[in-house]
């Protein structure tokens, strides 16, 4: 292993990010600030505004077909309702990564380098994220889209050809223009869009039901057939929380000295609940209409009334969800080292969702099965992922120096070897692997899997191998000491207040 992080940081060319002249973050204005450092003096706000941007977020129409996919494996109503609580306890890991915020005053995307390097990152940290970050655009785009062209139906206006995708644009321009203004507008919107989409899905919940057989038994499948089917649908519900390794992006506006505990427990919070209740109503309206199709079966347990309600309910949460998605991807781009401003990247990756949501929505074959194949497929690369990124906050306390986690220079504190921490490189390329065989899906089964009798462990094995495995190299590789435990150069230059509230940074943390 070389010893370059050790090295000083040699002359950069041009100013770093984390040297930009502050700027206040308030909604309604272009957030300037991107995957650079956060000053202290630019700190503000408290742990609960989290809950109401998660919230915010995960209200959503994603949830109820999630719900639905599961009656569709062939499970029972208490098995599926069994498995959305399991499925979603990945939230509390979420919650786990946010508290990286504060600490280092950076989004995720920046903390990644203290687990890959700053050159691992880009593949491992931005450019997964950006991946993922496409991914679920893309997703939200095609439900907003179908439900909007359903919903102008529902008025009787016929669309002449190539109308629709018209209508695409429209509403991939409503999905990105807050994720443009950023942090602060997100912040002033969530409770609104909270409040609003909370009352629709109460009052679809008093139909679903009203409705509802709780008598409901599926077709019995063999024992082996249904731990598959059980399995499969952990999978599918953990996508979703596993999908959100950027708790810091929304935490790192916060105090440094604010509380772990509320920050991790108001995010985790924001989007267990949501996803609980909503994929419940998908679970329970299974028993009554068929799910493959539901924003049109719906029909058959609502009055007349409500399908317009529920239809433009599905437009509105999949923007929503939409908006942190995008603001997420934008920073992910920037780690990517792209040298345009956090506005500009949401606008370019947002261009790239719309034109891929067209293929998905009117060129695919089958746009349900689709998103089943690519969200089992999506837990074989998130779950390491999230697994490492939340035990390298436990090994290093959560001690992470935000300049020097904004400093890409050659020898910088995170450079490591070439810039690559390999211990993080080499975790997730043996858990994706592992996760990959391990997998079932629909497009393919895995070798494990297949010698499992098609039990797919690939939620389970994946993290659980890449968290091990980083934290049996952390602790074993040398040279290597934490760098977040020493002061660097890019640090020294910082506000006296910042050291202030970083000085049990300064202490030795044993490798």
């Amino acid at each position: 292993m070389s010893n370059e992080a050790n090295r000083a940081p040699a002359t950069p060319a041009t100013p770093a990010p984390a040297d930009r002249a502050p700027t206040a973050d308030r909604a309604g204005h272009v957030e300037q600030h991107g995957a650079d450092h956060i000053p202290t003096s630019e700190r503000h706000g408290r742990p609960r505004e989290l809950f109401w941007v998660w919230m915010s977020a995960n209200v959503i129409y994603l949830y109820f077909v999630i719900g639905g996919v599961l009656m569709l494996l062939g499970l029972s109503l208490w098995e599926a309702l069994l498995i959305t609580v399991l499925g979603n306890l990945w939230w509390a890991v979420v919650g786990l990564l946010a508290i990286s915020g504060p600490a280092s005053g950076t989004p995720s995307v920046a903390v990644m380098r203290a687990m890959f390097g700053v050159r691992g990152s880009r593949v491992f940290g931005a450019g997964l994220g950006v991946a993922i970050g496409i991914f679920y655009e893309i997703i939200n785009i095609a439900f907003a889209t179908l439900a909007a062209l359903a919903l102008v139906g529902q008025f009787g206006v016929a669309l002449p050809p190539g109308a629709e995708w018209a209508v695409l644009v429209v509403v991939a321009a409503l999905s990105f223009v807050i994720g443009v203004y950023g942090h602060a507008t997100i912040l002033k919107l969530a409770p609104y869009f909270s409040a609003a989409l909370a009352v629709v899905f109460i009052v679809l919940a008093v139909f679903v039901f009203g409705a509802a057989d709780f008598a409901y038994e599926p077709v019995p499948l063999a024992p082996a057939e249904h731990w598959a089917m059980l399995l499969l649908g952990f999978a599918i519900v953990a996508s979703s929380p596993l999908s959100w390794g950027t708790g810091a992006d929304y935490a790192r506006y916060l105090p440094t000295d604010v509380s772990k505990r509320a920050v991790a427990w108001w995010t985790a919070l924001g989007g267990f609940v949501p996803a609980i209740v909503i994929g419940t109503l998908g679970v329970i309206a299974g028993t009554a209409i068929d799910m493959t199709d539901p924003q049109l079966t719906i029909a058959e347990i609502v009055p007349g009334w409500f399908t317009p309600v529920f239809l433009a309910m599905i437009v509105l949460s999949s923007i929503t969800n939409n908006v942190l998605v995008a603001y997420s991807t934008g920073l992910y781009a920037q780690g990517l080292g792209l040298r345009v401003s956090r506005a500009a990247t949401v606008v370019i990756t947002g261009a790239v969702a719309t034109a891929i949501a067209g293929w998905f929505v009117f060129l695919a074959p089958s746009f349900l099965d689709t998103l089943n194949a690519s969200l089992e497929l999506a837990v074989t690369v998130l779950g390491p992922l999230v697994s490492i990124y939340a035990v390298d906050i436990l090994l290093r306390r959560n001690r992470y120096d935000g300049r020097a986690l904004t400093d890409e220079r050659r020898g910088s504190p995170f450079w490591y070897d070439r810039g690559v921490f390999w211990p993080g490189v080499a975790a997730m390329l043996v858990a994706t692997t592992v996760a990959a065989l391990s997998a079932n899906t629909t497009l393919y089964v895995g070798p494990i899997a297949a010698a499992l009798g098609g039990a797919d462990l690939s939620a389970i094995v994946g993290p659980l191998v890449a968290g091990g495995l980083y934290a049996v190299l952390w602790l074993t590789t040398n040279p290597y000491r934490d760098p977040a435990a020493r002061p660097s150069a890019s640090t020294r230059n910082d506000e006296s207040t910042d050291a202030a509230a970083s000085v049990d940074r300064t202490l030795e943390v044993p490798a």
